[in-house]
């Protein structure tokens, strides 16, 4: 079983930047893919942006430019890094990973809140 915490997330104001954090502990083994996904109310999920182990990245359409996604695979940990926040980026942002490298196990962290105000 793998364990996520997430955290970074908060009120804004329009303009501003944050950093979200998400922190793999407990059966961790090759975590091939570490991504994040938000999701505002009434909406679906969506990928925000992932990246593999091999250093391969790709983002929403709606984020490219402002939003980084970046891991640390001696902490197990991936960090995204959003600027140029605007009030559509409110969400819960959700930490999503990859276990393994040919059968891969999904994992969902509990999300936090990112609240941009106008």
């Amino acid at each position: 079983q793998v364990h996520l915490v997430e955290s970074g997330g908060g009120l804004v104001q329009a303009g501003g930047s944050l950093r979200l954090s998400c922190a793999a502990s407990g059966s961790v083994g090759i975590l091939s893919a570490m991504a994040w996904y938000r999701q505002a109310p009434g909406t679906q999920r969506e990928l925000v942006a992932r990246a593999t182990i091999g250093g391969v990245t790709n983002y929403g359409d709606s984020v490219k430019g402002r939003f980084t996604i970046s891991r640390d695979n001696a902490k197990n940990t991936v960090y995204l890094q959003i600027d140029s926040l605007k009030p559509e980026d409110t969400a819960v942002y959700y930490c999503y990973v990859e276990v393994g490298l040919f059968s891969k196990t999904p994992y969902w962290g509990q999300g936090t809140q990112v609240t941009v105000s106008s």
